[in-house]
């Protein structure tokens, strides 16, 4: 690896040095595993100073921004860490857009160069990026220029130097670029270290989350800080047999999983048990039920149960909630977490007292530098000297927070507010609903109404009307806040980060 003579560089808290103490102290230690291959942290760290050099000779300096557009792999790790390794800015692509949402990160974050899978190269062509570098298949560039084996040139990375551009789903308008640097991720690998209590000399992290979202390299900050080694799994069309088998196979330790994913891994679990060593399960980016905690907790009595909550812009832990207040505080997403700060505050920033909705802002170290190229954003974000989350929470006596509502999404009937997230708890909820999302539609009495959309679960029942629903909501809700109309679909429509999208909701059931 690069030479570390000089200690101020040695000194610096990144994920490059990071590696090469690991290849130092632990060279034959493992670093990945991906379909039963390992790669040692020795081998990690002579492929990615290989592939720095690469980028070097591409031309690839401080400041630059590299696309990466690939599935699950040790390439992706291996081609976030060369391109920070010599200063530049990894901007990871989700493979599930379009070429023309491709072509606007291309432009928007100026990126000059792209490093690419092969099977989605037809894509990458599409938008049509000055460079490319291929991963695999007969056109390979990428172990061409690791090959080569020669080193990029030493660069003295900052800490504070910016190492992703993440952007945002983009749910309500185009996309933003969240800005984080070397220090957010450090300071949300210390989070994940403390919430998911990776303590144990045998530890063994689980990377199940599309490479490209906050939650996989979130989650693989730590294995790096650590030296602890980290699985991945490959993505495609979730298979709960598959996934167990991989977790009993390779010992895993730790595993974050969305609820829907948890829910069906505890049916295939009592189906066919595995001897597994879990002894933290995760979940969050979506409300789990009580019927599914009280699954995981009785499929995996002997692992902790942890929820976590945040956003990109926050690199993303802000909130954790333990498994033993899981059921007592249904519908929480737990305290905020020691390495932020956080209040709950109305629209002149002053702070509502406890019980009262606000909107949560935040401060702290793994809070971004700013959403790229956007100033007026930037500015918008940070009003008052707090990231403004745009989450409509409750805080309770014991400091738990319950998310009403995102702050754009609520719906004023009758001088009432209605909280859109609110009422799409209690729909989810009912036994019969799978997913839920409420919309406001104008009406000429009340100025505007909440009207359910609803994907029911497969049963021989006939569908889900109205009337239904009238004991299920009067038992939760004010009757103000009960949706005037229900509307079935197949599925809720959802972006390329898995989003559902309002936007299209509105515009097909609003009228």
């Amino acid at each position: 690896m690069a030479d570390q003579s000089q200690p101020g560089r040695a000194r610096r808290d990144n994920w490059n040095n990071q590696v090469r103490r690991h290849a130092l102290m632990d060279p034959a230690g493992v670093a990945l595993r991906f379909g039963g291959a390992t790669h040692t942290w020795r081998g990690l760290a002579d492929r990615v100073d290989a592939l720095a050099g690469g980028l070097s000779r591409r031309g690839v300096t401080a400041g630059d921004r590299v696309l990466i557009l690939m599935l699950n792999r040790p390439e992706y790790v291996e081609s976030v860490l060369a391109i920070t390794a010599v200063g530049a800015i990894a901007v990871p692509v989700n493979f599930r857009m379009s070429a023309p949402e491709i072509t606007y990160l291309a432009e928007n974050s100026g990126a000059g160069l792209i490093v690419v899978e092969d099977a989605l190269a037809p894509l990458a062509a599409a938008v049509g990026i000055a460079d490319s570098i291929i991963v695999g298949g007969d056109g390979d560039t990428y172990e061409a220029l690791i090959r080569e084996g020669i080193p990029a040139p030493d660069t003295d990375v900052p800490d504070d130097a910016p190492a992703l551009i993440m952007y945002t789903s983009g749910t309500t308008g185009r996309p933003k670029g969240a800005v984080l640097s070397h220090s957010n991720m450090q300071a949300q690998a210390l989070t994940c270290i403390r919430a998911l209590q990776m303590y144990g000399v045998d530890e063994i992290n689980f990377c199940a989350s599309p490479m490209f979202h906050i939650a996989a390299l979130g989650s693989i900050a730590p294995s790096l800080k650590l030296g602890i080694p980290t699985v991945i799994h490959p993505v495609g069309a979730f298979d709960p047999a598959a996934l167990l088998d991989v977790l009993e196979a390779e010992s895993v330790t730790t595993l974050f999983l969305v609820p829907v994913q948890w829910q069906a891994v505890c049916v295939e679990q009592a189906r066919r048990p595995r001897r597994l060593a879990l002894r933290v399960i995760s979940w969050g980016a979506a409300p789990a039920s009580d019927t599914v905690l009280r699954a995981m907790s009785q499929t995996f009595p002997d692992a902790l149960t942890v929820a976590v909550f945040g956003q990109t812009e926050m690199s993303p832990i802000t909130c954790v909630l333990d498994g033993g207040d899981a059921l007592r505080k249904l519908g929480s997403v737990g305290r905020v977490v020691a390495t932020v700060e956080a209040r709950v505050v109305d629209d002149d920033m002053v702070d509502v007292p406890r019980g009262d909705i606000g909107e949560i802002v935040y401060r702290g170290p793994t809070l971004m530098h700013g959403y790229w190229e956007n100033p007026a954003a930037t500015s918008d974000a940070f009003h008052g000297g707090w990231f403004h989350s745009g989450d409509l929470v409750r805080q309770d006596d014991e400091g738990f927070v319950f998310v009403v509502d995102r702050k754009k999404d609520m719906i004023i009937s009758g001088g009432e507010n209605i909280y859109c997230a609110e009422v799409e708890n209690v729909l989810f909820s009912h036994p019969r609903i799978l997913e839920a999302a409420v919309i406001g539609r104008p009406d000429d009495r009340w100025g505007e109404v909440p009207v359910a959309v609803v994907a029911q679960r497969a049963t021989d029942e006939p569908d889900l009307t109205l009337p239904d629903l009238v004991d299920w909501l009067d038992a939760r809700l004010a009757h103000y806040k009960h949706p005037r109309d229900l509307v079935l679909v197949e599925a809720l429509p959802r972006n390329a980060g898995g989003k559902v999208v309002k936007v299209d909701l509105r515009r097909r059931y609003s009228s």
